[in-house]
Order: C-alpha cells, then sequence, then structure tokens
C-alpha cells in the first residue's frame, strides 16, 4: 500500500469529502493511481463519523505540462481529456443512478467543477465487496465482464447521450484526426470514414462504456459479480463497440479465435434477457442480435484502425486481429 501524494490541495478535498459524506474527518491513506498523462490522482480517504469507512476521491488536474506516454501530446489531445473529465462528471452526477446491481457502478457522493481541476468523490469499491482486479482472465470471468455489459447495453437502449459523448469510446474517428492521418497503410486509412459511418447508421443504439477493458472491472471475492468504473468515455453507440474492444483486451490471440464465438453466445443470451428485464416485449430481439453480430468484425476492425495509427506495434494489433481487419475491409 503506497503514501497518498501530499500537495497543497488536499486540505481542501478532505473538506469536501467531508461535506459530501457527513464525515467529521477525512484522512487520505492510500494513493490508488496517477491518471493518464498526469492528469491528477486517485486517493482512498478513510472516514471517522461517516456511514461508510472509505471513499475514493478522483481529482483531476490539467497540467500545462502534458506528457503523453505514447507522445501524443498536442491540444487536441488535452482538449479531448478535458471533455472526457466533464462527461464523467455527467455520468456520475445525470446517469448512473440507473444502472442497477446487473451492471454495478460506485456510488457518487460528489462531484465538483474547481476551475482548474474537478473532483469526483465516489463509493469505494473495495469496501462495497469489489476488491479483485485481474489482468488477465478466464473464460468464466470474461463471461461475468460481458453479462454486465450486456446489462448495460439494455439498460441504456434507445437512450440520448445528453451530457455524455454523443459517440462514445475514446478511439471515436471524429476524435482521432492525428491518429488517422498517422496510418501507414492506405487501404485500411481509406476505409475508416466507412468503418465509422457504418457502426454509427447502427438502428440499435445504446450507451457503450467506451473503455471496457479489464482494469476497469472489479471482482468480487466470488468472482462471479463485478462493476464497472471509468467513465471518462462513455456515450452513444452500438454495443459491439465494447464487446470487441472488451474481447480483445482480455484474451490472448489464440484464445480469441478459439473462444470467441462462444463469448459472444454468453453476451447476446445475456443481452436478450435484460433487454426483456429493463424494457418488456417491445424490443425486437432478433433484429437487435442480428445488426450486432454483422456489426461486430466492423467494431474490431475500427479499433484496430485506431490502433494502426496511435501505436502500430501495440501488442493487441496481432495475426487474428490482422485477419479480421482484412476481412472486413474485403466486405466493404
Amino acid at each position: 500500500m503506497s503514501e497518498p501524494r501530499c500537495n497543497e490541495s488536499q486540505a481542501a478535498i478532505a473538506a469536501a469529502v467531508c461535506a459530501a459524506t457527513g464525515a467529521r474527518r477525512a484522512i487520505p491513506i492510500e494513493h490508488v493511481q496517477t491518471l493518464w498523462s498526469g492528469y491528477g490522482e486517485i486517493v482512498r480517504y478513510s472516514l471517522e463519523g461517516a456511514s461508510v469507512p472509505t471513499v475514493i476521491a478522483k481529482h483531476i488536474v490539467f497540467p500545462d505540462d502534458r506528457r503523453h506516454p505514447r507522445g501524443w501530446s498536442g491540444a487536441r489531445g488535452h482538449e479531448r481529456k478535458r471533455h472526457s473529465y466533464q462527461v464523467e462528471m455527467h455520468w456520475y452526477r445525470d446517469w448512473a443512478r440507473r444502472c442497477r446491481d446487473a451492471c454495478r457502478v460506485p456510488q457518487c457522493h460528489l462531484t465538483q467543477d474547481l476551475g482548474d481541476s474537478h473532483l469526483i468523490v465516489l463509493e469505494d469499491l473495495d469496501a462495497a465487496g469489489f476488491p479483485l482486479r485481474h489482468h488477465h482472465l478466464s473464460l468464466e470471468q470474461a463471461g461475468v465482464c460481458l453479462a454486465w455489459l450486456a446489462a448495460f447495453h439494455a439498460t441504456f437502449l434507445g437512450a440520448r447521450p445528453s451530457g455524455l459523448w454523443t459517440t462514445g469510446t475514446y478511439w471515436h474517428l471524429a476524435t482521432r484526426p492525428d491518429e488517422w492521418a498517422a496510418i501507414a497503410d492506405p487501404r485500411l486509412r481509406d476505409a475508416a470514414p466507412k468503418l465509422d459511418q457504418r457502426l454509427n447508421a447502427a438502428r440499435f443504439q445504446t450507451l457503450v462504456h467506451g473503455d471496457a477493458k479489464v482494469a476497469n472491472f472489479c471482482f468480487s471475492e466470488s468472482g462471479d459479480r463485478v462493476a464497472a468504473v471509468d467513465f471518462q468515455y462513455v456515450g452513444g453507440g452500438c454495443g459491439m463497440k465494447d464487446v470487441a474492444y472488451f474481447i480483445g483486451s482480455c484474451l490472448g490471440e489464440a484464445d480469441q479465435e478459439r473462444f470467441e464465438k462462444d463469448l459472444l453466445e454468453g453476451y447476446f443470451a445475456a443481452l436478450r434477457s435484460e433487454v426483456v428485464t429493463t424494457h418488456g416485449a417491445g424490443v425486437e430481439l432478433d433484429a437487435l442480435e442480428d445488426e450486432w453480430r454483422e456489426l461486430f468484425p466492423l467494431a474490431q476492425a475500427d479499433f484496430q484502425r485506431f490502433l494502426a495509427g496511435w501505436s502500430p506495434d501495440h501488442w493487441k494489433r496481432n495475426g487474428y486481429a490482422e485477419h479480421q481487419t482484412r476481412r472486413v475491409l474485403d466486405w466493404l
């Protein structure tokens, strides 16, 4: 366990935590992580005199000296990240309470715009029964996360993303013109708008998490329940964007090729059940599944399009992903 970093705003954050939770005292006890590109930190606070023992404070600071881990440190990237944190505050303030236990998210105690920084105070999922994090998943664990995604997509099926990204995911083409221009393969570069258009034109739209990778799922001790965090890129879209991205993040190349079909079967079975639970009999389930199954390989290719410009040597650009992308380009 690492100690939280000391900074001049720590007292102000502790005061805000106390005001939001009713605690007599809030004590920083653990630096959980530094945010991407140095945009602040996440700290666990111990509370005295509150109804919960701990909370998580996500303090977002917008630095003048911006250093992206992969070199993308321009003004466009900075504005995208700034907007992403505004979206996350809107998500927790206006949307998160609609999530049921099947798509569990942390309860929000506070969202506060401090001008040159933002503060989000959240339920501590470790204390709430979701203390485990994984880097790689078994098929059973992947299925639990896909069931979460199915419940999430069902809950927000047809929702209009007010206050969120109009089009969710952090690799959305309209927000990544520099990465698009950097794609070396002219065929993939030229196909990028077609991929984007086909996904955006889907009849069945929902909210997508936008960064549904393994690291953003918190597991229960038994492993049969998960909660999700990190909603900077939540917004409108086809649910296959989350599913394709997630499967690619949790399985190696051989397992992805071998088990992808089974994982999709599990996802769509859960989606059908959750849609009926949340919307009754008014949704055309066969049409929904048929459309999203057809769009799944396009979602895979769309993420590969992003990686090809952003980080051409990334481990997720493997032989299987390349083969799937080529099939989609041939089909287009």
